[in-house]
C-alpha cells in the first residue's frame, strides 16, 4: 500500500459507518466465545469442504448431525483444518479479528493457538462493555437487522439496531400451516383470501414502521418473476410505496444445492437469472427505491446498466459469493465509472456477530482506497479531499438518505 492509498484509507476509516444489512441478533449482538466467531458458516463450510468431518461440529445448531462436542474442541477442530484454507479471504478476516480483538501476535493461526485464543476470547468477551467496545473500534454507529415478520421488535435499542422486515416466508412459505399461524398471531388476522392477506401485510408494515423499521427485504431464487399475479410479493411492493420503505432485493440464490452441506453451507448462486425479470416491477413502482444485490459478479454489469437507466434501482453492496476482493474490485470499479454516485450503497457486512464488521469493512475500504487513488486522484479527476467525500457518499451519505436514518 503506497502513501496515497494509505492516506486515503486512513481518512476513509474515519467515516462513521451505518451498516445497511446484517443478521445480527440485537439481544446478543457480540460474540461471547471463540465458538461464536468460528461457528460462522464461512468457517464451517470451508473446513468441511477442505476435508473436516461434519460430526466434529457437534450438536450446536451449526450442524444437525453428530454427537455433542465441547465448544472449545469444536474450535480446535476448525483451527486444525484452517491451514487448508489459510489462502482465503475468510481466513484473513479471522486473522484480523484475532489481532485486533484477541491480542494475537503470531504470523499464522494454527491449532496450537486454540487455548490462548479461547482464553483471550473468554476474558475480553465477558466484559460488560464488550458490545460497545467492538462498535467503537469498528467505527459503526448503526446496524440494520434482518427481522422475521413476527418479531415483536422489543428489548433492544432500535436507534442502534435498525429493524428491517424480512419477507421470504410471506412470499415462498405462506402455504405452510405454521407460517399462517405465525402470521395470524402477529396480526390478529387469519388469511383466507387476497383481501385478508392485504390487511395482514398492512398490519405488519404498521408494526414495523412504528418500531423504526427502515426497509423491507427478501432473497429471491433465480427463476422468480415478480408479477401482479404473485399476490404476496406484489402487495409487499405496494406497501413499500405506501409506507415509503426501500425494498431490498437479494437476487439469484438457489437453496440446498449441496444437500449434504453444513448448516448455511448448502446454497449457491445460479446464473439463470436476469434483471429483465424485474422490469415490470421497476416500471410499475417508480416511487419505490429498489436496492439490488446480485449473488454473482457476472451479473454486476447488468445491475450497473439497470442502475444507470432506472431512477429507482440502486446498487447495494457485494453479496456473499461476490464478497471477495477479486470480484469487489472489478464490480466496484465498474459502478464508480458508470452509476451516479448518489445511487450506490457501497457495502454492508452481512455479519452475524459484531466482530466481523471491522475486517469486512476494512477489506472494502482498502479496495476503495486503491481504486480512488488509481482511477480518480492520480489522473487528476478528483483531489484527495474529493475522493474521501466520494467514499463518504458510498459508505454513509447514501445510506442516510435512501433509508432515512
Amino acid at each position: 500500500m503506497d502513501s496515497l492509498i494509505r492516506e486515503l484509507f486512513t481518512e476513509i476509516c474515519r467515516i462513521p459507518l451505518i451498516d445497511p444489512h446484517s443478521h445480527i441478533n440485537p439481544h446478543r449482538p457480540a460474540s461471547r466465545s471463540l465458538d461464536d466467531i468460528l461457528g460462522y458458516h464461512y468457517y464451517t463450510e470451508l473446513a468441511h469442504s477442505a476435508g473436516m468431518d461434519q460430526h466434529l461440529l457437534g450438536g450446536t445448531g451449526v450442524s444437525p448431525v453428530g454427537a455433542e462436542v465441547e465448544p472449545c474442541e469444536r474450535v480446535r477442530a476448525i483451527l486444525t483444518h484452517m491451514d487448508r484454507f489459510d489462502n482465503t479471504t475468510q481466513y484473513a478476516w479471522f486473522l484480523e479479528i484475532a489481532r485486533t480483538f484477541l491480542d494475537f501476535q503470531g504470523e499464522r493461526v494454527t491449532a496450537a493457538d486454540t487455548e490462548a485464543l479461547w482464553d483471550n476470547a473468554e476474558r475480553v468477551m465477558s466484559r460488560p462493555d464488550w458490545e460497545s467496545e467492538v462498535l467503537r473500534r469498528s467505527n459503526i454507529e448503526k446496524v440494520f437487522l434482518t427481522n422475521d415478520f413476527d418479531d415483536p421488535l422489543e428489548g433492544f435499542d432500535t436507534n442502534r439496531y435498525v429493524p428491517c422486515l424480512r419477507t421470504d416466508d410471506l412470499v415462498f412459505h405462506l402455504d405452510k400451516p405454521e407460517v399462517r399461524l405465525r402470521l395470524a398471531k402477529a396480526t390478529g388476522i387469519e388469511i383466507g383470501d387476497a383481501a385478508s392477506l392485504r390487511r395482514a401485510i398492512g398490519k405488519l408494515f404498521e408494526h414495523f414502521t412504528r418500531r423504526g423499521a427502515k426497509a423491507c427485504a427478501i432473497s429471491l431464487p433465480p427463476d422468480f418473476i415478480p408479477r401482479p399475479s404473485a399476490e404476496s410479493f406484489w402487495m409487499l411492493a405496494e406497501h413499500c410505496r405506501e409506507f415509503g420503505l426501500p425494498f431490498d432485493l437479494m437476487i439469484g440464490v438457489n437453496r440446498r444445492v449441496y444437500k449434504g452441506g453444513v448448516y448455511q453451507g448448502q446454497d449457491l448462486f445460479d446464473q439463470r437469472t436476469s434483471l429483465l425479470q424485474y422490469a415490470e416491477l421497476f416500471n410499475t413502482f417508480p416511487e419505490v427505491t429498489f436496492c439490488i444485490s446480485v449473488l454473482s459478479s457476472g451479473q454486476n454489469q447488468e445491475l450497473v446498466s439497470y442502475s444507470w437507466i432506472f431512477p429507482n434501482v440502486v446498487t447495494n453492496g457485494h453479496w456473499w459469493y461476490s464478497n471477495i476482493p477479486a470480484y469487489i474490485a472489478v464490480d466496484l470499479r465498474a459502478r464508480l465509472q458508470a452509476v451516479p454516485k448518489t445511487k450506490q450503497i457501497g457495502y454492508y457486512s452481512d455479519m452475524y456477530k459484531l466482530e466481523f464488521g471491522l475486517p469486512k469493512f476494512n477489506m472494502y475500504r482498502r479496495l476503495l482506497s486503491r481504486i480512488l487513488a488509481d482511477d480518480f486522484v492520480r489522473p487528476g479527476i478528483l483531489s484527495e479531499t474529493e475522493a474521501v467525500e466520494l467514499a463518504r457518499c458510498l459508505l454513509r451519505d447514501n445510506v442516510e438518505r435512501i433509508f432515512r436514518v
